[in-house]
């Protein structure tokens, strides 16, 4: 099946199964902007509980904070938001439509790598268990040249974005021959760039009202608190605040469903340490940032780091956890040594000084910072997107199912009485209400029994437990297991047990344990 069928067939079952709604849908919607429906948002509370316990219950040297959207405008000028939060666009003049000409670059070496991979199957299906794919890769000439093509371009690329050369970026879109989606026309617009913060006032009258933004991330909520968390909490270098909260971002060439929305959600860490320590707490955190990534068990393949072509004006080196979604490789995660950059311009812009007096080295310094940022939105699309399923069975059928890691899925046990009489409703009811306090529960007695297995399935619940009249005989019931449909009979005084160990979020936990800081 096509990529892009995929995700079509991802989205709509993202509705049908009330994880992702339009939002406004009922006045045609709002744009770029998706409300999380009733088994969304348990799936996206389960996300937030295992990066937030993982960094802080793990760290003892890590501690959260809260803090408010609204901020005092100056602090947007002292991180460089105000001056340099923009992105470069580009119309198309016959389609009117609006693109980030560096995602349309990027698409565009992308496709290079696509043609590479594809000349590497042919070769593996028509050389067999002979194939050398290094050997291949190195002396094939038609992927040599879309080496060199895709270094060129590259190389291009990279210089254009670090000097901020809008003429070149253009340039190399029409180089490139890239044409427009839409219109499939290359009739291209100049590059120029747009900033994504939104503003708003803050005040009671219009004369006294005060021009403030919605934040366009969550860090600086964190710098500004740095002394407060530190002194309060007696915290030591090295020590991290971990923030989970909302973000509001214009952007103009929102697309690709919940992966890039106007408002959004992310879940960041901020690591302080001393000068020169930072690389060495970068590399750290980028292992086990991936690591928490690949516990989730949809395969090491997913993941790849991408190295920042052009690092941001606070940064000395900075990574992507990229996971491979219908559309390709896409950023999730970002890993970066912000150096003391945003402590510094806070100290500068505000007057006050924000040093840490370091006992062992007996002196103060402004401390560098190592950040780890998720999107909380990206973080859903790709587990539901790793976990989308089709599956023909025996017979022609075709089941639909969400192989949702089981620490994750909204719905831990489905209880289902086989049929609504002879007692076997009731006795599941009595389940559901001793079981309802342990994991999430779903109890369901509409349709046959195949039809409300084929419902779990879709929505991606690990177990049923089935009542049936053995159950009244010898309080045993039929446990059936989401991906394999294998069944088993257990007892009623042992189901809790059983399903805790195999959802409880310690086991995902107990992985990270051994890499933490």
């Amino acid at each position: 099946m096509a990529q892009d069928d995929v995700f079509k067939k991802l989205v709509s079952h993202c509705k049908e199964y009330g994880y992702v709604f339009q939002s406004s849908e009922i006045y045609d919607g709002l744009s770029a902007v998706y409300d999380y429906g009733q088994t969304g948002v348990e799936l996206k509370n389960n996300i937030k509980k295992y990066w937030w316990d993982s960094m802080v219950l793990l760290h003892e040297n890590v501690v959260g904070i809260d803090s408010a959207i609204f901020m005092h405008p100056t602090i947007w000028k002292a991180s460089g938001h105000v001056d340099a939060f923009n992105d470069p666009l580009i119309d198309n003049r016959d389609s009117k439509k609006r693109y980030r000409a560096d995602v349309l670059i990027e698409e565009h070496l992308a496709r290079y790598d696509e043609k590479t991979d594809k000349e590497v199957q042919k070769a593996a299906k028509r050389f067999g268990d002979r194939f050398d794919e290094a050997m291949f890769r190195e002396t094939s000439p038609r992927i040599l040249e879309n080496r060199r093509k895709r270094d060129e371009i590259h190389t291009r690329f990279t210089r254009a974005l670090n000097e901020n050369n809008l003429e070149e970026l253009r340039q190399i879109i029409i180089d490139c021959e890239i044409v427009c989606p839409v219109s499939g026309t290359r009739n291209w617009t100049e590059v120029r760039q747009f900033n994504l913060m939104f503003s708003t006032e803050m005040g009671s009258t219009a004369d006294a009202a005060m021009k403030v933004y919605l934040r366009p991330e969550t860090a600086q909520g964190i710098f500004v608190n740095f002394l407060n968390v530190q002194k309060t909490g007696r915290m030591k270098i090295p020590f991290g605040i971990a923030q989970i909260g909302k973000a509001f971002r214009n952007e103009i060439v929102a697309r690709q469903f919940i992966f890039r929305m106007r408002e959004f959600e992310q879940m960041e860490m901020q690591f302080f340490v001393a000068p020169g320590e930072e690389l060495q707490w970068f590399e750290h955190w980028k292992q086990f940032r991936m690591k928490w990534h690949r516990a989730l068990g949809f395969g090491a393949e997913k993941y790849r780091f991408h190295d920042h072509d052009k690092l941001a004006h606070y940064a000395n080196a900075a990574t992507d956890v990229e996971f491979e979604m219908p559309f390709g490789f896409r950023e999730v995660e970002g890993i970066h040594s912000r150096t003391d950059f945003d402590l510094s311009q806070h100290e500068k812009y505000s007057g006050k000084k924000i040093h840490y007096f370091d006992p062992e080295q007996g002196k103060s310094y402004v401390p560098f910072v190592v950040e780890t940022s998720i999107g909380v939105d990206r973080m859903f699309l790709s587990i539901l997107a790793a976990s989308y399923c089709e599956e023909t069975l025996d017979g022609g059928e075709t089941r639909v199912l969400l192989k949702l890691p089981p620490t994750l899925a909204p719905v831990k046990l489905a209880i289902l009485p086989l049929v609504k009489k002879d007692g076997l409703a009731e006795k599941a009811r009595e389940m559901m209400d001793n079981l309802k306090f342990s994991f999430a529960c779903q109890y369901d007695e509409k349709d046959s029994i195949g039809k409300r297995y084929r419902r779990q399935d879709a929505i991606g619940t690990p177990f049923c437990a089935t009542v049936d009249h053995r159950t009244l005989e010898d309080n045993t019931v039929t446990v059936r297991h989401r991906d394999s449909m294998e069944q088993e009979r257990v007892s009623t005084d042992s189901l809790q047990r059983v399903i805790a160990e195999k959802t409880d979020m310690k086991n995902l936990l107990k992985q990270l344990a051994q890499h933490k800081a």
